[in-house]
């Protein structure tokens, strides 16, 4: 939007440093200052020079929106294969496939593996292979399946509500038989009928429609809060024209589809016939039976199977959402746990052993306020995914096959770390400040890890492991229960943890040590910005440059691993709700509109002394019978449909007996209240009233 982009020799090694600013950034630390381009900005204790600002639309992939955008300036002379640390992105030539590009890169693979792998036998060894993707699989991935899901059921809903609407009106249609009497009796053409009905559809969808805009308007900011941070794009959701479009095409639809029943019942051919017909006073055409009933039925068994079907969706996703709560994640108490994100740049500060020391202050710092029970850090918190490391680890005494071993997760931690997050010691001790200190090479393993290797956690105990294959080695001295470190719907993954502090460099590194750190602390306040102004003023009484990040609790963080299933769940609740509510009314008004079609019949039976327990029982078996029915019809669409839900499930069969059961018997429920008000209307109804009405 200002200034330019980055040019090569931005790119280049030694190159003035230079940085774009992301609109956002630009709006909230310098107020949208038009002659921002040329100024300078303090970034990781570097000068940079500020040459452009993006566009409020620019976004990057799928990430999180960026503030500061950087050259890399890769050094070529110093590249290496063997770290992977990268993603790169590329736009395909004009004319040029997918296939081209992988079998490029495979053709130029072994040549980078040869010239500037670090030990290219291993790398060939690992027969690593092209993998050229489109960016959307990795901006969408798989959300794309419940975005549909999501699609399908609202969708549902909708052919839900047209059925309803096409009920009553048929009921109207047929309290306005005389009207379409007089009207074919005076020569009216079945097609001056039908347009008449369908301006009517019309009419009623569109203003439906308008207001379901409305609606959504009111309903959008809602459902963004809610949405998963895992929805690409989630904050240019909104109601564009392509929505409104959308919207009206489906408007356009639903009058079709309401609309179409009362036109062919009483527009088509055959329908004019009859109401020329009743016009000449023919009695058979005007008999109410069952034939001229089996519209309405009909459409109320399609709202009911409909509806079991997204109630079971509904259930299955709250059973498993019940599922994944019970799922001790290997922490306790994560609403306790306040936690935050620091980072010491190497441009504010160079030396290893002087971040260690800072990193200590500030944990120190920390744990002198008020209420704080304990604090530690580590260089990812549990689910915090965007910090994990995934390294090749070996264990002494072990061979190992060519190619690369399996990865396993990597941290280094402080001590006290399983003590602030709650994480259970089953064998040995936890590192302490002397092991830190001294550079001691030990390393702490999780219960899967050991039990993998070593069988159980106990013969864990004194085993030698390293980071690759020749790296220094590191004597095991505790075992941690496992951990959901991917989320509980995620089979906890083997993890190794390192002591903090300044660790062993390879090759041409001495020594290195890690300087983004998540800090851990244990306190009855986490959440409160007491707290947090606390934690503030201990950081800044170390180093008043670190600024704080990633503020939140434990429990957010947990929170956020189950956003999509929590997200789906109550999207398929409120259309489930709807569904049944919609299903309510149906067989209301179906019940409805017989109880008023045979008030004289009924009058006369009262008046003959038939028991109104018998006029009761009559309608509600008529009602039960159609949404007994239609509930079995509904539970066997839902065991059909179980691909389309079972990826979404944990701990949860599509079979599942108890959502079954209890959705049939939610439906069956409703359906008899449904049923009950018009029944007892008819049983508890004057005969001589009604017969004088008549």
């Amino acid at each position: 939007m200002l200034g330019r982009y980055f040019s090569k020799q931005d790119d280049s090694p030694g190159a003035p440093d230079t940085a774009i600013l992301s609109y956002g950034y630009w709006q909230r630390k310098f107020g949208s200052d038009p002659a921002i381009v040329g100024k300078t900005i303090l970034v990781d204790g570097k000068s940079r020079q500020i040459i452009g600002v993006m566009p409020q639309r620019f976004r990057f992939l799928d990430y999180q929106d960026p503030a500061v955008i950087m050259p890399l300036q890769f050094d070529r002379a110093k590249l290496r294969l063997g770290n992977f640390s990268y993603e790169g992105v590329a736009r395909l030539k004009p004319g040029a496939t997918m296939a081209q590009a992988n079998a490029d890169v495979s053709r130029m693979l072994p040549i980078w593996i040869r010239e500037r792998g670090t030990n290219a036998n291993v790398l060939n060894a690992a027969r690593f292979g092209a993998a050229v993707r489109p960016v959307k699989q990795d901006v969408i991935g798989d959300v794309g399946s419940v975005l549909w899901l999501l699609m399908g059921t609202i969708g549902i809903v909708l052919v839900i509500a047209c059925a309803n609407v096409a009920n009553l009106l048929l009921v109207r249609a047929e309290g306005r038989r005389q009207e379409f009497t007089v009207r074919a009796a005076l020569g009216a053409g079945w097609s001056h009928i039908a347009r008449h009905l369908l301006v009517e559809s019309l009419a009623l969808a569109l203003i439906g429609g308008v207001l379901g805009v409305g609606l959504a308007y009111a309903g959008l900011r809602f459902l963004i809060s809610i949405g998963p941070a895992t929805l690409p794009r989630l904050a240019e959701i909104s109601i564009d024209p392509l929505v409104l479009g959308f919207a009206l095409a489906a408007s356009l639809l639903s009058a079709l589809l309401f609309g179409l029943m009362p036109i062919v019942k009483h527009a088509g051919p055959r329908g004019a016939q009859a109401l020329r017909g009743a016009a000449r006073g023919d009695s058979r055409t005007l008999s109410q039976g069952r034939r001229q009933h089996r519209s309405q039925n009909t459409l109320v068994f399609v709202q009911v199977a409909l509806a079991v079907v997204l109630l079971v969706a509904a259930g299955l996703m709250i059973r498993s959402f019940l599922a994944l709560r019970s799922v001790e994640p290997g922490f306790v108490t994560p609403d306790r746990v306040q936690t935050l994100r620091i980072s010491i740049p190497e441009g504010r500060v160079a030396e290893p052993e002087r971040v260690a020391r800072m990193q200590r202050d500030i944990l120190a710092e920390i744990g002198k306020i008020s209420g704080v029970t304990s604090a530690a850090f580590a260089t990812a918190l549990p689910m915090e995914m965007e910090y994990e490391n995934n390294m090749v680890v070996t264990a002494a005494n072990q061979t190992y096959g060519e190619g690369i071993p399996p990865l396993k997760r990597s941290k280094s931690v402080a001590p006290g770390f399983f003590t602030t997050m709650g994480i259970p010691l089953l064998a040995g001790r936890d590192f302490t400040w002397t092991d830190v200190e001294g550079r001691r090479k030990v390393a702490i393993v999780s219960s899967n890890l050991a039990r993998e290797w070593w069988g159980q956690p106990s013969m864990a105990l004194g085993k030698q492991i390293r980071i690759g294959r020749a790296g220094p080695l590191n004597e095991i001295i505790g075992v941690v229960a496992d951990v959901y470190d991917s989320g509980v719907d995620q089979p906890p993954p083997t993890i190794v943890y390192w002591r903090a502090g300044v660790q062993e460099g390879f090759g041409p590194v001495a020594t290195l040590i890690p300087r983004d750190l998540s800090f851990a602390i244990r306190s009855d306040q986490a959440g409160t910005e007491d707290l947090i102004r606390q934690v503030g003023r201990a950081v800044w009484a170390v180093d008043a440059s670190l600024p704080l990040a990633r503020v939140q609790t434990l429990g957010e963080t947990y929170a956020q691993s189950m956003s999509r299933t929590s997200f789906t769940l109550v999207m398929l609740a409120i259309a489930g709700i709807m569904a049944l509510a919609l299903g309510l009314v149906g067989i209301y008004g179906v019940i409805s509109y017989a109880v008023t079609e045979q008030r004289r019949a009924i009058g006369i039976r009262l008046a003959l002394g038939a028991a109104r327990g018998s006029i009761l029982a009559r309608f509600l078996v008529q009602g039960l019978r159609v949404t007994s029915i239609a509930c079995a019809t509904g539970l066997v669409l839902s065991i059909a449909a179980r691909g389309a839900l079972s990826r979404l499930l944990f701990g949860v069969s599509p079979f599942d007996p108890l959502t079954l059961t209890s959705v049939a018997g939610v439906v069956l429920l409703v359906a008899t209240l449904a049923a009950l008000i018009p029944a007892a209307r008819a049983a508890f109804m004057q005969p001589m009233r009604t017969l004088r009405e008549e």
